[in-house]
């Protein structure tokens, strides 16, 4: 039995691209059709148009209309008419709806019945389609006046549209040569594009090319060793399982740059150098690992690097880390939730005509946000950063918290071995924290006041809350993994991940907590690590 994906690519490709060329000159067609048929819809009610006013301004049609010979007399004007001008028909009507004039002499002296025709009958000049005997048709209208202003009559003037029967075969040899030579070069260019391809793959089938892939791909997975190899653009060009595991990297990251996967990498300062570091230990996601980093040269230049990398430890990776998504996520929804009530604040004014309450309401929410959101940004220089505390502001807002940010905060520099991945997961964990000490409590002073300082030695995070506080028991549990005061699905992570990146970057955290007053969480980070190579 023939089947398709067992013949050569070269037949492959040939028809497929036949079959693309074929389809889309059907698509081409359909819809220069319907170009014609529009375009001939147009043209026709222009003609319909003109027609029927020029035989309303008729002289004779005005006087004779009522005359009791009107037909005998108007007949001839109309078809003379109708021919010069090239329609299907003219028909005039008086004002009892009676056909004084038609082709079909049958007709003439019966009463028209088109149920589109009444506001004629009332001075007005308008276009129509209608479906009659042979296919649709295209009727004007054009109301007759005499000289004393007063309407006497109609005058229906029609065309009978093109089936797409009768377009095509206005285009019809036309459409078969484009056929012709589009199939032909189509067919040609497919040629020749299939031999190229077959001498780009040394003339190997891609079945047989895929089944190579797939092979070395799950050799190369099954190393337990993490490697990742650059080009001279920084691009990763190779990554395998254990390398995405111990990085944390997810999905394919194949031609993406080095930075967006790993940003402290510092991998690309092989291609600089173009000599090997090896045997350099670094920390990344709480392990030791050993790297060894090496350029990669053809014929005397670094084209590369690649790293080889495994853990020292015996430590388990943990489940899920949080990369702050999450966070915006909810901050895009609060405040998505926030400007709704706040547009049906402003709406609710306006139908009232209350323009200047809703004008002032509107400067109000401007001035707010602005002087929210130039506070951020001018002291925090880290988009994602500043949009995450951004979002929590809102989010308080919405629960009836006051988020308050210690004017004099400044952030520009990462700490050494640090990402913004890091202070997203810090500072997001603490402040929700401090959100769920405060959400469940009767006090009337709900506030978490947050501040962030950098300084030559270390980098200062503060969150304080006015929360019920923290007793000496649960201080000694709370940064255990799955521990929390919240009988909840997903609880218990936020202040293990916080705890785990401070050991990791050889932080210190500091609580000072009074039971029934609040508590204040101090992190400090130091700018500069003792020990750490990076990959």
């Amino acid at each position: 039995m023939f089947r398709f994906k067992n013949l050569p690519i070269r037949w492959k490709i040939t028809f497929l691209s036949l079959g693309i060329v074929i389809f889309s000159l059907l698509i081409g067609g359909i819809i220069l059709l319907g170009y014609m048929a529009e375009t001939k819809e147009e043209e026709l009610s222009q003609r319909t148009l003109i027609t029927a006013q020029l035989v309303a301004q008729y002289k004779s049609v005005q006087d004779e209309i009522n005359n009791e010979a009107a037909s005998d007399i108007l007949q001839p004007i109309a078809e003379r008419t109708r021919v010069i001008n090239n329609v299907d028909y003219i028909i005039i009507l008086n004002m009892d709806r009676i056909r004084l004039t038609h082709p079909i002499k049958e007709r003439i002296g019966t009463k028209f019945y088109g149920g589109d025709e009444d506001p004629a009958f009332s001075e007005h000049i308008y276009t129509s389609l209608a479906s009659g005997d042979h296919g649709y048709t295209i009727r004007s209208f054009v109301p007759i006046f005499n000289e004393k202003s007063e309407q006497v009559g109609v005058v229906v003037v029609g065309n009978v549209l093109p089936s797409h029967r009768e377009l095509i075969n206005e285009i019809g040899n036309s459409l078969l040569y484009v056929f012709i030579f589009a199939t032909i070069f189509g067919m040609w260019g497919a040629w020749l594009l299939a031999n190229h391809i077959k001498r780009q793959t040394f003339h190997i089938e891609p079945d047989q090319l895929a089944r190579v892939l797939v092979e070395r791909t799950a050799t190369f997975n099954a190393i337990r060793d993490g490697v990742i190899a650059i080009d001279q653009n920084e691009k990763i060009t190779v990554i395998n399982q254990a390398a995405k595991e111990i990085v944390n990297a997810h999905g394919d990251v194949v031609g993406a740059k080095i930075h967006d996967v790993v940003p402290d990498t510092r991998l690309p300062e092989v291609l600089k150098i173009g000599k090997p570091l090896l045997q350099r230990e670094f920390f990344i996601n709480n392990r030791a690992i050993l790297s060894n980093r090496i350029p990669i040269t053809v014929q005397g230049k670094t084209i590369g690097a690649v790293a080889i990398f495994q853990d020292k430890t015996e430590v388990t990776r943990l489940a899920q880390e949080l990369t702050g998504v999450q966070a915006f996520v909810d901050a895009l929804r609060v405040q998505a939730h926030e400007y709704s009530n706040k547009l049906h604040t402003i709406a609710g004014l306006i139908q009232l005509d209350q323009g200047k309450k809703a004008l002032d309401y509107i400067f109000d929410l401007s001035e707010e946000q602005a002087e929210l959101t130039s506070l951020i940004t001018h002291q925090i220089h880290d988009d994602s950063l500043a949009g995450l505390l951004l979002g929590k502001y809102s989010r308080c807002k919405e629960l009836g918290i006051k988020l308050t940010f210690n004017q004099n905060s400044n952030f520009i520099n990462y700490p050494e071995g640090t990402t913004i991945h890091d202070l997203v997961i810090i500072c997001g964990n603490l402040i929700d924290n401090s959100i769920d000490a405060l959400v469940d409590t009767n006090k009337e002073l709900k506030q978490i006041t947050f501040s962030i300082k950098e300084a030559e030695d270390f980098l200062t995070i503060q969150v304080g809350d006015t929360g019920e506080g923290i007793s000496e028991n649960i201080k000694e549990k709370m940064f255990r993994r799955g521990f929390s005061t919240k009988q909840k699905d997903g609880r218990g992570i936020g202040l293990f991940l916080v705890r785990s990146i401070i050991d990791r970057i050889e932080g210190n955290i500091d609580i000072n907590s009074e039971v029934g007053k609040g508590t204040v969480f101090t992190l400090q980070i130091p700018m500069k690590r003792k020990v750490g190579v990076r990959l």
